[in-house]
């Protein structure tokens, strides 16, 4: 059974710092393109960004130069670093499969940047 469980979010001042950690269990994990995605209020789901098995990694515009993505292959781990945090970060932060698999869409982990 594929699960993923995403972690790390709260509340955290404009400029301020977060690390979100997604732990996946099962076969979605190896070998596969791994992705961060939110959902504002509102608004759709988006991509954030993903990094392949090999490490090669790919941004959103409205993140890039402020959040960084990781894998731990070995822990079967996915990190977003998320620095310089502005209020339209504001969302429901999302792991899964790039592209998505829409049966592997776990809870979430809230984000919520004030100004």
């Amino acid at each position: 059974q594929v699960q993923l469980v995403e972690s790390g979010g709260g509340l955290v001042q404009a400029g301020g710092s977060l690390r979100l950690s997604c732990a996946a269990s099962g076969t979605i994990f190896r070998l596969n393109t791994m992705a961060w995605y939110r959902q504002a209020p509102g608004n759709g789901r988006e991509l954030v960004a993903y990094i392949t098995s090999g490490g090669r990694t790919n941004y959103g515009d409205s993140v890039k130069g402020r959040f960084t993505i990781s894998r731990d292959n070995a822990e079967n781990t996915v990190h977003l670093q998320m620095t310089s945090l502005k209020p339209e970060d504001t969302a429901v932060y999302y792991c899964n499969k790039y592209p998505p698999i829409d049966k592997y869409w776990g809870k979430g982990t809230l984000v919520t940047v004030s100004s």
